[in-house]
């Protein structure tokens, strides 16, 4: 009888728990639900990388932004503040320059990843995003009503050329 009674509360008690919204669930971090740029573009124009992000329970804070660079070094993370207004929901596009001092980057290869962290510590899923420098690149926009025309803050890092030996340097 007693173990009758147990199971009954214990039934009653996950029944209930079940009701309390978010209760038994992780809380969720921010959710970046989507992106665009373009794969390919010609060296010194400036990169436009869109995103659209929300947090539903924290206010997003930074976008983390790294760039690996074939048969070169890595980068620096770019940390770019999320302006207040914009810590809920953001809509726009962060930007890299890749523009160099003398030997320009035809045909480099780059991947870039970004992440959203909020103000409690937890990031976003990563997006990653392809490029190839190519003088002969097509010009691209990004798909019409999706993102808003909004500069989110700068890529800041310098890309640099490849030796052949494989390290990258600055000129």
């Amino acid at each position: 009888m007693k173990k009758a009674k147990l199971v009954a509360i214990g039934i009653l008690l996950a029944g209930f728990l079940c009701l309390v919204p978010g209760y038994l669930q992780a809380s969720e971090g921010p959710v970046i639900s989507n992106s665009f740029a373009v794969k390919e573009l010609v060296p010194g124009y400036t990169w436009k990388i869109y995103i659209k992000a929300k947090s539903p329970e924290a206010k997003m804070k930074y976008i983390y932004a790294h760039v690996d660079q074939a048969g070169g070094m890595g980068y620096p993370i770019s940390l770019i503040r999320i302006r207040e207004e914009n810590q809920g929901e953001i809509s726009g596009y962060v930007f890299l320059s890749t523009i160099t001092a003398g030997q320009p980057l035809d045909y480099v290869n780059i991947r870039l990843t970004i992440h959203i962290r909020d103000d409690k510590g937890r990031f976003s899923e990563p997006v990653v995003f392809p490029l190839t420098l190519n003088a002969r690149a097509a010009a691209q926009e990004a798909p019409a009503g999706i993102f808003l025309e909004k500069d989110l803050g700068p890529v800041m890092i310098r890309l640099r050329p490849v030796n052949d030996d494989g390290n990258s340097h600055d000129n």
